[in-house]
């Protein structure tokens, strides 16, 4: 089967890289918006530029049956355009589309798309997890961007035999992971008096090569044809076991100060970190049934076990 892979210098893109460049049964095209910037495979590398309304794929799509489709204008912690959204429209959805339809022109069978959990919303009520069926409620531009995205996928496959494949993970976590859970990794081992011993929320992670495993699946399950699938670890947690276990893991002794959850919100709300409250307060829960019993998935590493692999590599 011969692969192309955007995003392949990102977090997710890169382990799907060593995978998928480790066996024999897949012939491996990488889509590159700096071919400098690739990893050093003897595979054949594209450079496609900034990926928009007018990136050219075509050259790169060549004899490829399947896209993985990794890369994206990903949401910025501190964000600088004067109109995010339009930004992330131009990368994540007309970029996307773009891809689609000269994937079709190419005879391409089926597209990958990695959308994001955020497409559902940001929270979820307790003991009511995020299903594949709900109705959409992206909020911030990024998660807009990745909703619009799959809406134009889903309506361009229907014009032709393109299959269209959405996967929605949560966080991911694993090996050399950065932003907000690097945040965790560092808040858990610093040392400092944390007031976050009470915090009794639930939340979906996924270990970054539950995640891939999930996305050869993809590739060529029949049942994965014009799906959309959610995906965790199937062990949610809450922030203070998180904490706790991260502590245990690493051998240190955690200060964990049982503030009053209220509280806790009431003073983020003044702070003007309400984005933060939610991710470390809130719930945020998948159901992942719908993909266990159509692709006979399971998750290949417990929550457990991916979190004693990214302490491995931690060095903070």
């Amino acid at each position: 089967m011969k692969l192309l892979l955007s995003g392949s210098t990102g977090f997710l893109g890169s382990r799907l890289v060593e995978r998928l460049s480790a066996t024999q049964d897949h012939d491996l095209v990488l889509a590159l918006r700096d071919l400098s910037a690739g990893p050093d495979l003897d595979c054949a590398r594209y450079g496609i530029g900034n990926i928009n309304e007018k990136t050219d794929w075509l050259p790169a799509l060549n004899g490829v049956d399947v896209v993985v489709h990794c890369a994206a204008r990903n949401h910025l912690m501190k964000e600088t355009a004067c109109d995010p959204l339009e930004k992330f429209r131009r990368s994540n959805v007309a970029g996307s589309l773009r891809l689609a339809q000269q994937a079709s022109q190419a005879g391409v069978r089926r597209i990958v798309f990695i959308s994001s959990i955020k497409v559902n919303g940001e929270s979820t009520r307790p003991g009511q997890p995020f299903t594949a069926v709900d109705l959409p409620a992206p909020e911030d531009p990024y998660a807009i961007s990745k909703h619009e995205a799959e809406v134009a996928l889903q309506r361009f496959a229907k014009t032709c035999d393109l299959e269209i494949t959405i996967i929605r993970p949560p966080l991911v976590y694993g090996p050399g992971v950065k932003a907000n859970f690097l945040g965790l990794l560092q808040l858990a081992c610093s040392g400092y008096p944390l007031p976050f011993g009470s915090v009794h929320n639930r939340r979906s992670f996924i270990f970054l090569d539950n995640l891939v495993d999930l996305i050869e699946i993809c590739l060529d399950h029949p049942e994965a044809a014009n799906q959309v699938f959610l995906a965790s670890d199937d062990d949610d947690i809450s922030l203070t076991d998180l904490l706790t276990r991260i502590g245990r893991l690493r051998q240190i002794k955690l200060r964990l100060i049982s503030c009053p959850t209220g509280l806790l919100y009431s003073l983020m709300t003044i702070l003007g970190k309400r984005r933060l409250q939610k991710r470390l307060l809130g719930n945020l829960q998948v159901d992942i049934s719908k993909t266990r019993s159509l692709l006979g998935w399971r998750p290949l590493e417990s929550l457990e076990s991916g979190l004693i692999k990214t302490l491995d590599n931690y060095s903070g």
